[in-house]
Parts: C-alpha cells; sequence; structure tokens
C-alpha cells in the first residue's frame, strides 16, 4: 500500500574536514501496481505532487518493464512479484532525487532485492542493485563498490554499506561510505509512516512550500560550505558503461 513518510535526512563528515547537515522531506512509497489516488497526487502527470517515470531507471520506458528487465538479468526474477519505489515527489513539476529506492518482493510478500537508484547534479544516473537472501531479518545489511560519481567533494575509490529497516511503520537506512583508511561519511534517512491522503499532502506542501527548489539549492549551499572549508574539487568522470551494478547482502541473520 502506498504511503507518505515524513524523513529526516542527515549527513555527517569526519574526513578531511568535519561537516554536517539536515534536512526534513516528505517521501512517498508507491506500488507500481496500484497508483494511489489522492487528488493532489498523479503519475505521469501533472499535480501538486507528482511521479514521473522519466526521472527513473533509463528515462525512456515504462518503469515496471525496466525493473523487471533487471531483476532478471540478475536472476531475480521471482522478486518482481510486488515491486514498490520510495521516492521524493516533484512538487508543481520540480525537484531533484539524489536517491531513490525500489523494493522488490516475490510472490509470498518476501522482499528480495533492493534497488538503490543515484543521480548526480550533472544530469547522470546509475543503479546498484542489492540481492537480499531468503530469510534475512531487518535490519538488512548490503554493500556495493562506489562506481559512480555523486558529490565533486569525494574520490571514486570508497564502498557503501547500507543498513535498512524496510518501510512499514517507519522507514530506516544508513549509509557508511569508506576508504581504505575507514569510514568517512555516514548518511542517513529515517522517518514514521503517514496514510497518503490529500489532507497530509496538504499538511506536507505547507510545511515544506520550496520543496521543489529546496534539494538542489541545498546541494549547492552544502557544496560551497565544503569549499569554504578548503576540501577540493575533484572532475566529474564518464558514468559506467552500465546503468546497472551489483552490490551483495552481507546480512549476518539470513537462514
Amino acid at each position: 500500500m502506498s504511503a507518505l513518510y515524513a524523513a529526516r535526512i542527515t549527513h555527517t563528515r569526519t574526513r578531511p574536514r568535519q561537516h554536517a547537515l539536515a534536512y526534513k522531506l516528505p517521501y512517498l512509497l508507491l506500488d507500481l501496481d496500484t497508483p494511489p489516488v489522492p487528488k493532489l497526487f498523479s503519475y505521469n502527470r501533472f499535480n501538486l505532487f507528482s511521479v514521473n517515470e522519466r526521472d527513473y531507471g533509463d528515462g525512456t520506458t515504462r518503469l515496471r518493464p525496466w525493473v523487471e528487465s533487471c531483476l532478471t538479468e540478475a536472476g531475480l526474477e521471482e522478486a518482481a512479484a510486488k515491486i514498490q519505489l520510495f521516492t521524493l515527489p516533484r512538487f508543481l513539476g520540480l525537484g531533484f532525487n539524489p536517491i531513490n529506492l525500489f523494493f522488490c518482493h516475490a510472490a509470498g510478500g518476501e522482499l528480495r532485492a533492493v534497488l538503490y537508484e543515484v543521480n548526480n547534479t550533472f544530469g547522470q544516473r546509475h543503479v546498484y542493485l542489492c540481492p537480499v537472501a531468503p530469510g534475512a531479518a531487518a535490519p538488512l545489511h548490503q554493500e556495493a563498490e562506489k562506481c559512480f560519481h555523486v558529490s565533486p567533494f569525494m574520490e571514486m575509490a570508497l564502498r557503501y554499506r547500507f543498513t535498512l529497516t524496510p518501510p512499514n511503520e517507519a522507514i530506516g537506512l544508513h549509509i557508511a561510505v569508506a576508504d581504505a583508511e575507514g569510514i568517512m561519511l555516514r548518511a542517513t534517512l529515517a522517518g514514521p509512516r503517514r496514510a497518503l491522503t490529500d489532507a497530509n499532502l496538504l499538511r506536507a506542501a505547507l510545511a515544506h512550500p520550496l520543496l521543489g527548489i529546496k534539494v538542489m539549492s541545498a546541494i549547492h549551499w552544502e557544496a560551497l560550505r565544503l569549499w569554504l572549508k578548503g576540501i577540493r574539487l575533484r572532475r566529474c568522470p564518464p558514468p559506467p558503461a552500465a546503468l546497472v551494478s551489483t552490490g551483495k547482502d552481507i546480512t549476518r541473520n539470513a537462514a
């Protein structure tokens, strides 16, 4: 079932300079087979809040078949029975999404894969597909080698470790970014579930009147702060040839 999440996002960087940020944003959890029906939300159409398929995946094909093709290529066809998208919606047609999550379930309801879709401010996108081992219990632990440029203040030779509590009454995501010396940045996204109703969407609009430009503005503001702290810029390398790369499940409590 689709839902609204009042998420709080934090970043805490320890090297080579300390830097921290925190923002609140309204995220949506959408069932790709059962679009929600609030009047203030639309799928592939303009509205107060909206989600458009061209903002995800390869940007050219229908979203569900594209996710299915990714799962099939990874040998996870059974995970396509139910697909949920966790995303920051467009507001009055405007928006930018640093990260989206696709939760992919088997026919029995078991979560079998998570796709971490990352966008950078250079108009590029990459997806880290991480399987979920049968019997794995939350929180899930997954990891992937960084192969896609995101921040001009970070190197490419990094590893992501994801600690994820899938969406239910709340969602929790912790990303540890590490180099050869250890963790240098921790990012979190967490918040409680709310019913996806017009009343709650209106409350979100009133609480975040600049939502359409908030994320991109915040990215550039934090970039200025990092630059003023003396952290040098890195050039943006070409994106990887493949849109999707595969991570792995390292959850220790899997059956």
